[in-house]
């Protein structure tokens, strides 16, 4: 079965999240990412953090499945050479290096769009490549703290606090792999590339819009509250048996869920109760609610209860634990968590694709050995003999 994105040839220059998850949703998506590394060590990510001394790190193989590893050194005249020709022969070109890094080598915007004018050159930075701030490196909680998120997470007697899900990093990511989409769309009409960017702290600023709507309704910045979503009650964490550190359950009752909710819970007579007959007799009464909430919860595990109000049509969530999501069996049905059998590593699990496409299911592929598709990318592409071949690897331009 075909693929949407086959054909679409991709050169992933990246390293640690943003740019390798942008371009591995590509390569779920049928595209054929070549991820080009430095022959000596290759990316940073396969041995920082590295749990078993003779393979790749966790962390990289989570982030670059479904793609090829070309070996090249760009500091050399060959292996600039070696990438003007795999340029000619690609559309999309992904880095995230520091501000002018390859510019510095002859290979910026300007010139490689000249050599080949269909290419869309993608660039990740912290803060863009223009700005007052454009000069400056950033990591995620940097995003974080910079785009306004940090500012508006957490609870009201404590600091910003740092969200561990990388909006900042795979945030950008997904927000890069929309621009380079809607840039080969354009393409289609135009026949002609572009440059498209994004930054961190843009991404993170896209993501909390929310909270910046309500600095402009209210005039102050939004407090930081915990758990609580709004003024609807039920409306954030509550307790469940038997009481271990992330046995909680979220519940979030709509006005018009609150009858089957109190059915739900055995308890429909307080409907009728004028402490909560209505949202904002709840909110000024949430105190006393909670604790009825809570009393029921506290009876009942966090899965338990999440049937029940699922049944119930009532929105809750277990705050599930990493191992519990690495082992939930509606993951595993939707493929959202995946075994991978790495040669130096076994078996490990791994995230799946999140879009799922009728006619094109993504087949995740394990990640690439460094270099390993090196003479095939090389001799297919860029015409190189075993000969050549031979003398690159001996100069060590590959």
């Amino acid at each position: 079965m075909s693929q949407a994105l086959q054909g679409i040839r991709v050169i992933d220059m990246t390293h640690n999240q943003a740019g390798p998850a942008c371009a591995q949703i590509l390569g779920f998506l049928g595209a054929d990412v070549i991820k080009l590394e430095e022959p000596k060590g290759g990316d940073v990510a396969r041995t920082n953090m590295r749990d078993k001394p003779d393979s790749d790190s966790l962390f990289f193989l989570i982030l670059n499945a479904n793609k090829r590893s070309l070996t090249l050194n760009l500091k050399t005249e060959d292996g600039k050479a070696l990438f003007r020709r795999l340029i000619g022969e690609s559309d999309v070109l992904l880095e995230n290096f520091g501000p002018g890094a390859l510019d510095r080598l002859g290979l910026g915007y300007d010139t490689l769009s000249k050599l080949n004018p269909k290419l869309i050159y993608a660039t990740i930075k912290g803060f863009g490549t223009y700005g007052p701030y454009s000069g400056y490196k950033s990591f995620e909680p940097i995003a974080q703290a910079m785009g306004g998120a940090m500012a508006v997470t957490g609870f009201p007697e404590n600091p910003p606090t740092y969200v561990f899900p990388a909006i900042g990093d795979s945030g950008t990511g997904m927000h890069m792999a929309i621009g380079i989409l809607a840039a080969l769309q354009q393409r289609h009409a135009s026949g002609k590339g572009q440059h498209v960017e994004v930054s961190m702290q843009d991404a993170v600023v896209n993501l909390i819009r929310v909270s910046l709507r309500d600095h402009q309704r209210y005039g102050h910045p939004p407090p930081r509250v915990g758990n609580q979503l709004g003024r609807t009650v039920p409306g954030t964490t509550y307790p469940c048996a038997p009481g271990g550190p992330n046995d909680y359950v979220y519940i979030f009752v709509q006005p018009q869920m609150f009858k089957p909710f109190l059915t739900a819970i055995g308890q429909p007579e307080l409907a009728d109760d004028p402490r909560f007959r209505t949202p904002e007799a709840r909110w000024e009464n949430r105190a006393a609610f909670d604790a009825i909430t809570e009393a029921w919860t506290r009876q009942r595990t966090k899965h338990e209860v999440m049937a029940i109000l699922g049944e119930a049509g009532v929105p809750s969530g277990a705050c599930q634990d990493t191992g519990e999501v690495l082992a939930d069996p509606h993951l595993r049905a939707r493929d959202m968590i995946v075994d991978v059998d790495f040669p130096t590593r076994g078996t490990y699990q791994t995230v799946g694709c999140p879009i799922k496409l009728s006619d094109s299911p993504a087949e995740i592929t394990r990640p690439p050995l460094l270099g390993e598709h090196t003479g095939d990318v090389l001799a297919s592409l860029c015409g190189v003999g075993p000969e050549e071949l031979k003398r690159l690897r001996e100069t060590g331009v590959v």
